[in-house]
Parts: structure tokens; sequence; C-alpha cells
């Protein structure tokens, strides 16, 4: 986990970082380490992964996997992967706000499936001593609990299998980001970080840590993080393959997140240890999954200085065998992991000029379903936030243009939270056809019919409804909406 301060060195300090730093007690343990540890075999010794994605237990609901079956070589799948590249996102901070020092690529020598059921990501040096290795994410980014219940996220690892002066710089991750970080890349870390699992310079130990509030300092005492960390289980983190999990319980009061190596739960955060503007600024929203390998940056050059160094040994990849996310208790998440247009028409359709529900969407992301109290009763979609949409196949305006969007909004939000409700054609990244900003309405069920005006449309289209605000927290509940002539 992060230290309580970033090396001089770090040249990601002016802007928000995403994951770092180590505390001092643990580094000086971590320096202490590295002394006796001994030379791991090369990447040749890694062994195939002979688990597939477990069976989803009585209860549960799968909600995403990948087991990584492609042929050797091929990438992941662009259908639930993006892959990251360069050195930072578009206007975000440089090198990925952690001073690593590597530059990602979607080169299947640093990232590719094995062909027995793997994926690798694999650091590489140049002979002029650049290095690359690779990052991805999930496109999906609404990886949340259902309503009062439990969701799981899991990946079964095999950490660099590289110890000692070899392994310096080496800083494998399993983690996830809230969703309004994809874009704005200056909200961390109030959007939330959990990392599932994070390990430097080949020590045999899992860190686990929630990022959240201010930087620095803060609920979670940023930079540093709330985190623990062991020795994974039986064989080493490095010699061996090891499940790591999250999970993110709302069915208990106070809610819980929970890490866990191998089944066993070594780390907890609670919601009482937050105040409650924090913990809604991170939960209020979905969030995506990261696997990658960094070489070098604030985490492990605060264990054993400056990384990675000329003994470190390139070519020693992060194994993947699986990644799953199950959901456990009431509600629903996004069962279709494509988060983009495509050919199946969904549930949604339907005239354009009648009452079109807000929970019959076809395709969403990030949202919620729960009772209204609103006239008539059914349901509404509820904590509703920036970067969340809904899509409602085949909606039909006919031949006569329609000119005007009208929906049924309530909204909690806190003073200065608000946002804007959009309406997009064909594709949720569509320039928005018309919009109408909504604040507080006195209640997350007190409701008030808003109009605006929208450019004129004929025909069938897919319509999104997509939510923009300037901060993380939810804004709104969406009942019903229409259009006009």
């Amino acid at each position: 986990m992060p230290p309580t301060s970033r090396p001089e060195t770090d040249p990601g300090a002016t802007a928000p970082s995403r994951r770092r730093r180590l505390p001092v007690a643990l580094a000086a343990a971590g320096a202490a380490l590295l002394t006796t540890v001994a030379f791991a075999p090369t990447a040749a010794a890694v062994p195939a992964a002979p688990a597939g994605v477990p069976a989803t237990p009585a209860g549960w609901s799968l909600a995403f996997s990948d087991d990584f079956t492609g042929g050797a070589g091929a990438l992941p799948s662009s259908t639930d992967w993006i892959v990251d590249t360069g050195t930072s996102y578009p206007g975000g901070p440089a090198n990925w706000g952690t001073g690593e020092i590597q530059t990602y690529t979607n080169d299947p020598a640093n990232l590719s499936q094995d062909g027995t059921g793997n994926l690798r990501i694999t650091p590489l040096r140049s002979a002029s001593g650049a290095w690359t290795s690779a990052r991805i994410e999930t496109r999906r980014t609404d990886f949340r609990p259902p309503a009062g219940g439990i969701v799981a996220m899991e990946s079964r690892i095999q950490m660099p299998n590289v110890t000692g002066d070899a392994a310096l710089g080496y800083w494998p991750a399993f983690w996830a980001l809230g969703a309004p970080y994809r874009g704005n890349y200056q909200n961390w870390p109030a959007i939330g970080e959990f990392d599932i699992m994070e390990n430097v310079n080949g020590v045999n130990s899992v860190w686990g840590v929630l990022h959240c509030g201010t930087n620095p300092g803060g609920a979670c005492n940023e930079s540093t993080g709330i985190g623990n960390s062991r020795a994974c289980p039986g064989s080493s983190c490095q010699s061996a393959f090891h499940t790591y999990r999250f999970e993110w319980d709302t069915s208990v009061s106070p809610n819980q997140l929970r890490w866990y190596v191998d089944g066993q739960q070594y780390h907890s955060v609670s919601q009482a240890q937050l105040d409650a503007t924090t913990w809604s600024n991170m939960t209020g929203h979905g969030y995506f999954l990261l696997l990658n390998l960094a070489m070098g940056g604030a985490f492990p050059n605060a264990l054993a200085g400056s990384t990675p160094t000329a003994a470190t040994r390139p070519g020693v990849p992060m194994v993947v065998d699986y990644v799953a996310v199950w959901t456990k208790g009431s509600g629903s998440t996004d069962p279709d992991p494509d988060p983009d247009p495509d050919p199946d028409p969904g549930t949604g359709g339907g005239d354009a000029y009648s009452t079109l529900q807000a929970e019959a969407f076809s395709q969403q992301s990030g949202t919620l379903t729960e009772a209204t109290t609103d006239t008539g009763g059914g349901s509404n979609l509820a904590a509703l936030a920036n970067g969340d949409w809904a899509r409602y196949s085949g909606v039909d305006f006919g031949s006569t243009p329609a000119k005007q969007f009208v929906a049924r909004v309530a909204s909690g939000a806190a003073g200065g939270v608000s946002g804007l409700v959009e309406v997009r054609l064909d594709s949720r990244t569509a320039a928005p056809i018309g919009s109408f900003s909504i604040g507080n309405t006195g209640g997350w069920q007190s409701w008030r019919t808003v109009p605006a005006n929208i450019a004129n449309v004929t025909g069938v289209h897919d319509v999104y409804l997509t939510f923009t605000s300037g901060q993380p927290a939810d804004f709104v509940n969406l009942n019903w909406f229409t259009f006009g002539h």
C-alpha cells in the first residue's frame, strides 16, 4: 500500500495518483526481506493455469468473467477489455500519476493470451534501457452491489516469479476504479479505488488498500490509503497462483469492504470508519477493473530506492488465470458486457409519445432499480451519477418530427451537486440532441416533471439517456420519460 508521503522524485507529485506509496514501517520490513530472498526461476518456468472460472455458488449470480482461453499470442477480447497505451491517459497525470517509468503497449510481446488459459503481462527492456509493459481495463464500469446485496471481484493470479535484486521495480496489480474517473482523470481519490492485489519488488506479500476522500490527508489518509498486507498462504505469491478477492457488502449495516487471499480475509473497512459524504462519493456509482504490471514508481521506490536497476530482470510475466465478478442479493447488474450499440434490440422499443418507463431499458451501466412512491407506483432508476446511462432500443418517433423531451425526475443531492439528463440517438457517444439540468428537488422521491427542447427527430432510433455531472455523487432518480411534437 502507499506510503505517508511521495518521494521527491515522483513526477506525478502534483496530480492525483491512482495508487501509491508505502508506510515507513512496511518499507523497512520490505527492505529487510529484499536482503534475504533468492533469485527465482526464469519466465519459462511459469506453469499454465489449470483452473477455470469457479462455478457460481448458490445464491450468487455471475455478472462478468474472462477465462482468457484465446489462442497463443492473441490480445484479450476487445469486447470486454480496453488496452491502455502510452504513459498516461489523454490529459491525465503523467506517468499514470504514480511515477512508473514504463510505456504501456498493445504488443503481444507485452500482452497476450498463451493458448493454455492464461493472460500474460510481460515487462520488457530495450537495448537502450527503455521499459515497456501492459495495462488493461474492463469496458464495463458498472460493477457494484445490487441494492442491499454484495459484489465480489476476483482473480486468480501468479505474480511475476522473480525476487531479490532481479525483482526491483516490479509492480503488479489487480484493482478497481470508480466509473467517474474514466474521462475525467482529476477526481481521484474521491471516486474511490479498491486495490485488490498489489505487490512490489518480488516481496512475498499481497497488499489490499482503499483510496477515497481527498488528497492529501482526508478520511482515507491519502496518499497512503487504508490498507493491510500479509504473506500469501502456503506457497509464496511469486511461486504459485493465488486467488485475490474483494467484496463490497451492502447487506449488513454498516456496510463493509473486505479483502481476501485464497479465501482468507486479511483486511476490512467499515462504513462507520468514514464520514457520510466520503462514503457516498465513493459508493454512488459502479467501478471498472484493471490489471497491469508497472515498472518503478512511488511504491517500489519507497521500499527499495530508485527502481528498476541494472540488476532488474526483464521478461518475467504476471500470469492471470481468470477474472470474475459475482453479485448476491436483490436488484441486478447489467448482464450484457457490451457497453456499445449492437444489433440486439433488447427489451426496449415502443412509441416515443407514450410513457416510457425508465426501468424498461434494454441495456444500462451504473444504474439501480428501486420501488417508487410516485403516482402509479412501480419502479424507478436510482443512484444516477456522472457516466451512468441507459439504452432503450427501437423507439419509434414516426414521420412527424419530435421537438420535446419530458422526464419525471427526483433528487436528494447535496447542496451544490447537480447534473444533466441528456438524450442521444443510436450511440451513447453521439452528441446530445437535448438535455436539462437537475439539482435537489427536495428528496429522492420528491418527483418533478421537467421538459427540454430537442432537435427534430423522426424514424426509429435507439435512445440513450446519459447522466453527466461535475461531481462524483448521485444526482438524480428517473421514473419515466416521453417525447412530444
